[in-house]
């Protein structure tokens, strides 16, 4: 009797856990930041990116601020087409990239990882020719000063050695134009994918939520 006592205990916190992350999850996601913030010029334009789960930052890959193509090589790609005038940008868990191409591929044992943020994180880069704006893809013109404050934070997402970001080896790639590097960070049920394209749009002063783990958290602030 005692023992099942003690489960009955374990599963009311479980429920009661599980029903707070619920609440904040669609809470605070309504919750906009940086709504009025003034920018001036509003001259570089950016785009958020979402495939209906996760959320890419897209970049044009060459201006006077920063060169992509330094660090993020068109030879790392299948293609090695350097014709591209975009990178998007997206942080992640390691092995929700690298070993589930498909829902069905999701392993037990990854997504436990994954939530609990014990697993690594990548950085997918994926290059573009040109971006459509749609109810997907959503542009935005900032100023340089927080297109400067962006690119900090994209960079340190990135690990490095001596300068260099580290590439992935691996054949795990969506497409013929996109790469894995080593990131810096763990995924967890707190911090997603999401969540970290949330945070970037913040570090450039741009309208976000104060928090989300989703998709739609951040792209409801871009109607």
């Amino acid at each position: 009797m005692k023992i099942i006592k003690k489960l009955l205990k374990y599963v009311a916190i479980l429920i009661l856990v599980l029903i707070s992350y619920v609440l904040i999850m669609l809470s605070l996601p309504l919750i906009s930041v940086n709504e009025n913030v003034t920018e001036n010029p509003k001259e570089i334009p950016i785009y958020i990116l979402t495939n209906g789960v996760h959320t890419d930052i897209v970049l044009p890959l060459k201006n006077e601020h920063e060169d992509w193509s330094n660090q993020l090589k068109f030879e790392h790609t299948i293609a090695k087409d350097t014709t591209h005038n975009y990178v998007a940008l997206g942080w992640g868990d390691k092995g929700f990239y690298l070993e589930t191409p498909t829902w069905a591929d999701l392993k037990v044992s990854t997504a436990l990882k994954a939530a609990s943020g014990l697993s690594s994180s990548a950085m997918h880069v994926t290059f573009y020719k040109t971006m459509n704006e749609n109810a997907s893809c959503k542009k935005l013109l900032i100023s340089p000063e927080n297109y400067t404050k962006l690119i900090s934070f994209i960079n340190e997402s990135f690990q490095s050695n001596s300068g260099e970001f580290l590439k992935i080896e691996t054949n795990a790639v969506y497409g013929k134009n996109d790469v894995f590097y080593e990131a810096n960070g763990s995924y967890s049920l707190f911090y997603t994918c999401n969540s970290w394209a949330n945070q970037a749009l913040k570090a450039a002063n741009q309208k976000a939520a104060l928090w989300t783990v989703t998709d739609s958290g951040i792209f409801r602030h871009y109607p």
